[in-house]
């Protein structure tokens, strides 16, 4: 992959497949290069995973995966479960920011 063409991402988009397995990604020139998979059950959306390629790493993909998620949980009223290592840094980071939509906080 060219790596001057990383600057230009595409925005990022939600797919949903079977039993409410979803993931948000973000593609460069018809190449997938960040993706979150994520589920949804009942009220909640739960993030398992957030990826980034090597080639892509460094370019702030990851969080606009992130923005993205939160952006529908909100819209949707729905609250998050975070399973993934990315997510749950973030929210720890900026409790403040997720307290809304963080439904499995450490020590609740």
């Amino acid at each position: 992959m060219d790596t001057a063409s990383l600057y230009q991402p595409e925005p990022v988009q939600l797919e949903w497949m079977e039993k409410g397995r979803g993931r948000f990604f973000i593609t460069i020139n018809s190449q997938e290069v960040a993706n979150m998979i994520v589920g949804h059950v009942g009220n909640d959306l739960i993030v398992y995973h957030t990826e980034v390629l090597p080639e892509a790493a460094g370019k702030g993909l990851a969080k606009k995966l992130l923005e993205s998620m939160v952006a529908y949980v909100r819209e949707n009223n729905l609250q998050v479960v975070v399973l993934c290592p990315y997510v749950f840094a973030q929210f720890r980071r900026h409790p403040e920011t997720y307290a809304d939509i963080w439904k499995n906080k450490p020590g609740q």
